[in-house]
């Protein structure tokens, strides 16, 4: 009984593990993303070049990407907008590394869909804290979407019985125009017997 407690709980500790694809050009700076972010509790798939992370993210669901530094300068912004240009990933939380603080390339990474940008250097609880920020508000327009969804299957079904009712009625309307035609034909055929007598 205890073993399956145990194996249940490792189980959801392995359900709640979320995935970071990392995309960069440096395989050193890739390295010690995925050691310090393993470290933080996430799994990390690495990726040296944007056609390798595009392939990737169009291969397996990942909770974020993080796209480090790449070659050449504009692969970054390329990527972003093949990710945000798909219908399968355009909500899918990107986090870009800057290698410096530069307003331009906050600006270009804001205005190609990036979530979040943080320039270099910086402290790998910061990004962690940026992360678990970015995942929260991914995870909430996820919900907002399925409700979304659900209330449109609501409003169909609705539409559905609304148009069902409409057909019922149009119906009992017919019925109710013959049944007031056969009820004035009965009259008039009482008045004329009623007459001839």
């Amino acid at each position: 009984m205890e073993q399956a407690s145990v194996q249940a709980a490792a189980g959801t500790r392995r359900k709640a593990m979320r995935t970071v694809l990392a995309a960069g050009s440096s395989r050193a700076s890739l390295n010690e993303i995925a050691q310090r972010l393993g470290n933080l509790g996430y799994l990390v798939v690495l990726a040296d070049s944007a056609c390798q992370a595009l392939e990737l993210v169009s291969a397996r669901g990942f909770d974020l990407v993080l796209i480090d530094a790449l070659a050449p300068e504009s692969a970054a912004l390329h990527m972003l907008a093949e990710i945000r240009g798909s219908r399968d990933t355009e909500d899918l939380p990107v986090i870009m590394l800057s290698e410096t603080p530069d307003p331009a390339a906050a600006v270009a990474a804001f205005g190609a869909g990036a979530d979040d940008l943080l320039a270099r250097p910086f402290a790998f609880e910061v990004l962690g804290a940026r992360i678990e920020r970015t995942l929260a508000r991914a995870a909430r327009v996820e919900e907002l979407k399925r409700s979304n969804l659900a209330l449109d299957a609501r409003v169909a079904a609705r539409a559905i019985e609304l148009g069902e009712a409409q057909v019922e009625l149009a119906a009992a309307r017919i019925d109710r125009t013959q049944l007031m035609g056969s009820i004035r034909q009965l009259h008039d055929q009482l008045a004329v017997r009623r007459d001839a007598a």
